[in-house]
């Protein structure tokens, strides 16, 4: 599934966004949400069926292609938020002639396409959302504290590198900020070591998701995912703002496993939206099982034209 058009979108604040298109020209549209935030969108030319959908991926503000690359000090965060994504999404819709499209997003990417969800309601034709986050203060405490009790020894090490600070977080974004390179390697490779730990536990997928030199696009990541979780994501109760979903179809899908994000944001998700149907796949955690694989694919299935 080579891209049959792709380039760089103006999105303004210096920022120029790689977005590709792959698939049936005549296709159903969708759109593909990377996870991190940061992340590389990896698997995305395969999510969806290439004869049925005409599926745009773009990577989000300073992530792989995209200009300027998060893991260069000089690349202004203040203009990487989730409002900004949101309005690159639209202004890529726009540019690409695209009334409405199916979101398919997976982790942060939930997240990001809720918010867009809610914001823009009229361009959305359905949702397929897997290991299901809305970045939450009750999640983040989670990921970044309360699973500490599986893993006390990986948790004294994590938090030994920012002194114990009370906020880890914001702690740790405060170090991707510093302009020694040195400083940011290390809390990068930190920062990773702990996100493997949390999911290691899980039967199926890469042991090391993360884990490794600190590239590039590792630093990009992590100076992203702990800017954007410092500030909560930059949304709010996206939980006690479904009502407006209400009309959009979603497929759910979330590993009962999952440690990083716990089923039960999933489940509430789900209760406040009708519209919605949550599968909960128990064989799973975050990166998924042969199950998990099936029920993606009948979720495409459902929504295939």
């Amino acid at each position: 599934m080579e891209p049959y058009e792709h380039g760089m979108l103006d999105v303004g604040d210096g920022n120029q966004v790689y977005w590709e298109v792959v698939g049936n020209p005549d296709g159903k549209p969708a759109v593909f949400l990377h996870g991190g935030p940061g992340a590389p969108a990896k698997g995305a030319r395969k999510a969806l069926d290439k004869e049925k959908f005409r599926l745009v991926i773009f990577h989000q503000r300073g992530a792989g292609l995209s200009t300027p690359h998060a893991s260069d000090p000089a690349a202004d965060m203040s203009v990487n938020t989730t409002g900004h994504l949101i309005a690159d999404m639209e202004k890529l819709r726009e540019h690409l002639g695209i009334e409405k499209w199916l979101v398919y997003g997976g982790s942060w990417g939930s997240t990001l396409g809720i918010a867009y969800a809610q914001r823009h309601p009229g361009r959305v034709s359905g949702m397929i959302l897997a290991a299901i986050t809305l970045s939450s203060a009750r999640e983040l405490e989670w990921l970044y504290e309360g699973v500490s009790r599986f893993f006390p020894e990986a948790w004294a090490r994590f938090s030994a590198h920012v002194d114990g600070a009370p906020d880890i977080v914001r702690a740790y974004a405060d170090l991707m900020e510093s302009p020694d390179p040195a400083v940011r390697e290390q809390a990068a490779l930190e920062w990773v070591r702990w996100e493997d730990t949390v999911l290691s536990l899980e039967n199926f997928g890469k042991p090391d998701v993360f884990a490794g030199r600190a590239s590039d696009d590792v630093i990009a990541l992590v100076r992203i995912i702990t800017h954007y979780y410092a500030n909560l994501g930059f949304v709010e109760n996206l939980v006690g703002h479904a009502e407006k979903l209400k009309g959009i179809p979603a497929a759910l899908i979330h590993g009962r496993r999952d440690m990083s994000c716990p089923a039960d944001t999933a489940y509430a998700l789900a209760q406040a939206w009708p519209d919605a149907e949550l599968t909960l796949v128990d064989d799973s955690g975050h990166k998924g099982s042969p199950a998990f694989v099936e029920a993606m694919q009948a979720a495409v299935r459902r929504f295939s034209p």
